[in-house]
């Protein structure tokens, strides 16, 4: 495939296919997508804040008279990363899987608000907080929830170009969803891949999320828009596939072995991995696969996730 620079911004893959990035797709710096055809367009995900979806958008209209008026919206998954700037994107039909509609109503931007307003009382937990998110403005969000939704698959058009919307979740999230434009020979993949980033499986099973690779290693595609990072081809797949698989079977010897989810997580040998950035996920993903082996659905203790990231990440 021909790479394409890893630069804040939008990029030309040809054919009224762009892929809107932004370095270097750390927490909240996530990737979107526009698709257009026959003065018609479609918006894959909003970004993390207001301030940073209207900057995207000012510049696909720099680039195409169809992003003027974008006639769908399509978000991967309910993180507000991808969905927390849709209120933006007036008149525009919003499509997300039923799953993933559902998950979105359950985090508000004013919860994050609030949070980093108390982040510089909250010690090492706060201090970690205001590095990942310390870049966003979560104020005056107001949630727009899909209004539309699917179960598994659908198609929809832009101009005369079909557009096959996937639903691999639950993996990273309840309702992941995979954008693929079969003519173009190119995905927008949400969360499902990270790239040079370690992922993070909020939902599972990891099952799942390994499956998910598996379509887009199946789809005869040249380029893949990860949710982070850049734009990459199989090899990338690839990649985190195996890191999924590996993660996955040193939990579960830890499991086995007794190992409670933080000293597992600080057990596990990542050095095939020391390049990716985020490392301290590791925790969400043992916490994630040790509740899947012991069948555990109670409430999820998120405060308690990011402690735990935070002491990693010193």
């Amino acid at each position: 495939m021909t790479r394409t620079a890893y630069d804040k911004g939008l990029r030309d893959l040809g054919n009224g296919i762009y892929a809107y990035l932004q370095p270097d797709g750390s927490w909240g710096w996530s990737n979107a997508g526009l698709v257009v055809d026959g003065g018609e367009s479609l918006l894959v995900d909003t970004l993390f804040d207001l301030n940073l979806t209207s900057e995207m958008l000012r510049a696909m209209r720099d680039v195409s008279k169809a992003a003027e008026t974008i006639g769908t919206l399509v978000n991967t998954h309910a993180n507000g990363d991808h969905c927390w700037g849709n209120e933006l994107v007036g008149g525009a039909e919003i499509i997300a899987s039923r799953a993933g509609a559902e998950e979105m109503a359950e985090v508000p931007a004013a919860m994050l608000e609030g949070m980093m307003q108390a982040a510089p009382g909250m010690g090492e937990l706060g201090e970690y907080l205001i590095r990942i998110f310390g870049d966003f403005d979560f104020s005056g969000i107001t949630m727009t929830p899909p209004t539309r939704t699917f179960d598994r698959e659908t198609t929809v058009t832009v101009g005369d170009k079909a557009v096959r919307l996937l639903e691999v979740g639950p993996a990273h999230t309840r309702g992941d969803v995979l954008v693929h434009i079969p003519a173009d020979r190119t995905v927008f993949t949400g969360d499902i891949l990270f790239v040079e980033g370690h992922p993070i499986m909020w939902a599972g099973p990891v099952a799942n999320w390994i499956a998910a690779c598996g379509k887009i290693m199946a789809m005869d595609v040249d380029y893949i828009v990860p949710g982070h990072g850049p734009i990459t081809d199989k090899a990338g797949v690839a990649a985190v596939q195996g890191y999924l698989e590996y993660v996955a079977q040193e939990a579960r010897k830890r499991y086995d072995a007794g190992l409670g989810v933080l000293e597992a997580a600080q057990d596990i040998a990542m050095d095939d991995y020391s390049s990716w950035g985020d490392g301290e996920r590791i925790v969400v993903n043992v916490n994630t696969l040790y509740r899947e082996f012991s069948g555990d659905t109670s409430e999820v203790d998120i405060a308690g996730l990011f402690a735990m990231m935070a002491q990693l990440a010193k």
